[in-house]
Parts: structure tokens; sequence; C-alpha cells
């Protein structure tokens, strides 16, 4: 299966460097030259990765990330041409996945598109005991019933599963759900945790059995045979 690459920058020449780079290799790209244009096409169609520039005017890289980061959780590589350690952090605790700097050596990059989709390849879709979380669809289901939750509660839900055993504190999950430097706080996660419990259970999953409480740090999600 062709894996379908996004690629944003706001300067064309740069889009058509990236695809010349990306094509030849097997790689479906279509470009955005914005970030409100980006963020339009994710919310229209599915893609594998997004290759995303930093320093764009008005809606720059980081925005951008964060808005993709409400919708979907497609895999991003920030390139920019700024390589300082505290812009590196900062793209990463927003939602991106890797990071790489301008001016790029061919070869890495396409090793970096090709590490990362071997990490995420068929995380999409999670299935524990006949409850499927499909991030390609965007639904929860458990024996043919939809179990309708917000965008945020999918998305919390979607960290925990796919990151069995590790218990997310609080701070973790506003980051990784709500964006950093969000002024949402740990009762807000508390109130979508109660949400998503009461929703699923309701399908009949054994939700409890699951999702656990670590009184004092946060939430996780525990292995079946546990």
């Amino acid at each position: 299966m062709t894996n379908t690459i996004l690629l944003v920058d706001d300067e064309q020449r740069m889009l058509d460097l990236l695809d010349l780079y990306l094509s030849p290799q097997g790689y479906h790209c279509k470009k955005a030259i914005s970030g409100p244009e980006a963020i339009k096409q994710v919310e229209e169609e599915h893609f594998d990765l997004i290759l995303l520039d930093i320093m764009m005017p008005q809606f720059d890289g980081w925005k951008t990330c964060k808005e993709i980061r409400e919708i979907s959780e497609v895999p991003i590589i920030m390139v920019t041409a700024r390589d300082q350690k505290t812009d590196i952090v900062k793209g990463l605790k927003i939602g991106a996945d890797d990071y790489i700097t301008k001016p790029f050596d061919e070869d890495e990059l396409l090793a970096r598109v090709q590490a990362l989709l071997r990490r995420t390849t068929n995380q999409n879709i999670i299935e524990i005991n006949d409850l499927v979380w499909d991030g390609e669809k965007y639904k929860l289901h458990y024996r043919n019933q939809n179990i309708t939750l917000t965008p945020k509660e999918f998305t919390m839900l979607g960290h925990l599963m796919k990151n069995t055993e590790r218990v997310f504190s609080r701070e973790q999950l506003i980051d990784l759900v709500w964006g950093f430097n969000s002024e949402i706080d740990g009762r807000t996660v508390d109130s979508h945790v109660r949400n998503i419990r009461e929703k699923v259970r309701q399908s009949g999953f054994p939700i409890d059995h699951y999702f656990k409480t670590v009184w004092g740090v946060g939430y996780k999600w525990i292995n079946e045979n546990n």
C-alpha cells in the first residue's frame, strides 16, 4: 500500500524539492502552502505522515501542529531551519514525532520518514478484547456497537491504549491531548476520564478492568492478561 505524505511549507521551491526526494521512493505526496490549508486537508482525507515546516508567516508550524493534534494522530516530522534545543523540545511537546533541520541530507530525510512509518504502522487500529479503537476512521466500537466519544476523549483513550502499562500523569495528558501551554487543569482530565469510563461501560466492555487510576500519579491502561 502506498503511503501518502502531506508536505507543508510556505515556499513552493521547498515543497517541490521534498516531492522530488520522496516520490521516486514510492510515496504519494500532497502539498499545502500554509497551516490552515494543511489543517483543512487533514480534516478531509487520511495521511500516513506529515512533513511540517515551522517558520511560516502568520500561522506557524507550532500552531499548525497543535491544531492538527486536535483532530488527528497522524505522525508529524517538523522540518525547519531552526535547530536550537528549545525549538526541538517545544516541537516534541506539542505533538511532533520527529524533527529535522534544513539544510538536510536527502538520505537522512528518507531514513527518518521510513523509521517513523515503521513505528506507526498498524498503530492506528488497536483491538483489545473486541474493543476497537480505529484512528483512521476516528471510531470506537465494541462488538458492533459504536461508542461516541468527543475528540479529546477519543485522543486520550488512544494514547492510553497504545502505551499499555505506562502511567500518564494529568500534566502529561494535558500536553498530549490539549497541547503544550494549555490552561486546562487536572480536574478537566478527571472529568474526561469519568466520561470515557461511563460511555464505554454502557457498551458492556469491562473497562474498569483495563483503565486504571494510579492514585496520586495519574492513569494507565493495563495489559489484558493482568
